[in-house]
């Protein structure tokens, strides 16, 4: 039986000569694998478009087994964007949170409240011309809540962080450096649109250290290949 639902592109891996697997989160099913066969053939660069990170789209697809490749019968982008690929910055901060997201869900069943969370935020973003500036801070705290394990408080992941590190992250940061950062991350997590922070300097140490957390609390989820890119990117 094939099923009508939306879908979040994750990811996806080159398969045979012009062939990829796309690992996708889809609104009826979870997270998904599908072969998607001659979109990297001269000529298909605007179907390989509809599979790079966090594109939304609207499928007809075919059930798989738990963990099973499967395939897409039909599939169209519900919301092309219209300004992320246009803004090194935007593309920078998606390209990263995909990967976050990419990483950390893991479910295989319908989650309707995360993928409506994960839906509204992409078209949030993609709608925003201004004033985005701690919209990745913001992300991976309400992410966190959807995970299970939540944000607390400030004091509490410089906490849970500094102890598991023995004292001094390798982020580069005694403890005392990191409880500096304890009144910036408490005004991210009450308000992160109106938090103001002073330079990009905080707001990349921010992030490397609720990247941090999220390692202390997600099994395996290893080393973000994309964070190193988007600090570069946000070092102003």
């Amino acid at each position: 039986m094939l099923v009508k639902t939306r879908g979040i592109v994750l990811n996806y891996i080159k398969f045979k000569e012009s062939s990829i697997i796309v690992r996708i989160y889809t609104e009826e099913l979870g997270l998904q694998s599908y072969i998607v066969n001659s979109v990297r053939k001269k000529g298909s660069a605007s179907r390989i478009a509809l599979f790079q990170p966090f594109t939304l789209l609207d499928m007809v697809v075919y059930p798989s087994g738990k963990g099973g490749l499967t395939r897409i019968s039909e599939y169209k982008c519900s919301h092309p964007f219209m300004t992320v690929p246009y803004d090194i910055r935007k593309s920078s901060i998606l390209l990263f949170l995909s990967e976050m997201v990419s990483r950390t869900v893991r479910e295989e069943e319908e989650n309707r409240p995360l993928f409506v969370f994960l839906h509204n935020a992409i078209l949030l973003f993609d709608e925003l011309q201004t004033g985005f500036e701690n919209f990745h801070l913001a992300f991976l705290i309400q992410l966190a809540n959807y995970l299970g394990f939540g944000v607390p408080s400030a004091d509490e992941v410089i906490t849970q962080v500094a102890f598991e590190m023995g004292g001094s992250a390798s982020l580069g940061n005694s403890l005392m450096q990191l409880q500096q950062l304890e009144p910036y991350l408490a005004e991210v997590i009450k308000d992160a649109e109106n938090a103001k922070l002073p330079n990009g300097k905080v707001r990349r140490e921010l992030l490397q250290l609720l990247v941090r957390y999220f390692q202390l609390h997600v099994d395996q989820l290893g080393e973000i290949k994309s964070l190193p890119v988007l600090s570069e990117v946000l070092s102003d």
